[in-house]
């Protein structure tokens, strides 16, 4: 994939681990003109996994802004006068948007909705990625954009993601005593690699809760918390001082792994602040009371089983059908020449992370609401 670097406007790739003391390995990629945020970072267990991770998610926000894949102009009407299914993705709508008028003409990208193979459209304002389009009608999010060597891959990541936001979406609803509660004890999903992250941050002098965040679609969440030793936060403490990050995946181990690294990475994102969606505000907000007692919780449950049957795409598919998640819809955006792939996932029935939206939460998080 390196030799396609220049191709999209990616100039340099730096290697950011050494600017934090715990040593987990973190790196950036640039991309000077680019049409969302300029530099791309990128995480691992490895310098050289955190250098791909970086270069590939610069490739897919660069190919999220001008996909290669062909748009149709129509009405949802039209569309579906043809037998074309249409989703106007009212839920994506930006604030101050007015919904999609059947009759109004608009560019479409056509996608497969993985539960049933059928084509969907969908409106190309909520798939693109272009910071330059002032006054979008839609939402615009890297939520459910992801790369791979393969657009199966892809679409796999892709999918982790909206789980996993999804899962912390309905957890940050939940009664504070309950989200404590949630707490885990991270030795007891050992694996090499997640002791070994444990290890730097312990070395490093810094403390790390874990919470399993996983809801009632059984696909394992978490979500980590990294900051310095509680008793040591000041009543002044900043919100940068203390960072978190989430991870899914059929695999508990894996997915507790993702949300640590990430952690990880959102603590060097604050001290490099070579990310330009970072502003001098973000440095002078308080530390949440909420996020305080996060840092300071301690283990009281047990950790999500692992779903290695859902390890298969089409076993992960059909348990999220019977779950009434659906529909799910790949948009592949990238040219099939290219050696890796790029895909948006659409799946308005699962929750969103926090953004300028017409509507924040959808029917799930409702159900959530009314049940606590």
């Amino acid at each position: 994939m390196f030799p396609y670097l220049k191709t999209f406007g990616i100039t340099r790739i730096a290697r950011h681990t050494g600017l934090d003391r715990i040593g987990i390995p973190v790196w950036c990629a640039y991309a000077p003109n680019a049409r969302s945020i300029v530099v791309a970072q990128g995480k691992g267990v490895t310098d050289e996994d955190a250098r791909i991770s970086a270069v590939m998610e610069a490739l897919e926000r660069a190919v999220a802004c001008a996909p290669a894949t062909a748009t149709v102009e129509a009405s949802q009407a039209e569309l579906e006068a043809d037998g074309h299914k249409a989703l106007s993705l009212a839920i994506l709508l930006a604030v101050g948007k007015r919904p999609l008028d059947p009759a109004e003409r608009i560019r479409w990208f056509c996608g497969t909705d993985l539960t049933t193979g059928e084509p969907v459209h969908v409106p190309a304002d909520a798939v693109l990625l272009d910071r330059t389009i002032e006054n979008n009608r839609y939402w615009q999010s890297s939520d459910g954009l992801a790369s791979g060597n393969t657009l199966d891959e892809a679409v796999f990541h892709a999918l982790m993601e909206r789980i996993e936001r999804d899962a912390y979406a309905l957890f940050q609803l939940m009664p504070q005593a309950a989200r404590l509660a949630r707490c885990v004890d991270p030795a007891l999903l050992a694996t090499p690699e997640l002791e070994e992250m444990r290890a730097r941050i312990a070395d490093a002098g810094l403390c790390l809760t874990l919470f399993d965040i996983t809801s009632d679609l059984k696909i394992p969440c978490y979500t980590a918390y990294l900051g310095p030793p509680p008793e040591t936060l000041s009543a002044h403490a900043r919100f940068t001082d203390v960072t978190y990050g989430a991870g899914a995946h059929p695999l508990a181990a894996r997915a507790a792994l993702r949300a640590v690294s990430e952690a990880a990475q959102s603590r060097m994102t604050f001290i490099s602040g070579a990310r330009d969606d970072l502003f001098a505000e973000t440095y002078r907000r308080p530390l949440p009371d909420s996020t305080r007692r996060a840092l300071e919780a301690r283990p009281a449950g047990t950790p999500a089983c692992e779903t290695p049957a859902f390890a298969d795409r089409a076993a992960l598919l059909a348990h999220l059908a019977a779950c009434r998640i659906g529909p799910v819809v790949a948009v592949p955006l990238s040219a099939p020449h290219l050696p890796f792939a790029v895909a948006k996932l659409m799946v308005p029935g699962l929750e969103h992370p926090e953004g300028a939206r017409r509507q924040r939460h959808g029917l799930r998080a409702l159900q959530a609401a009314i049940r606590a």
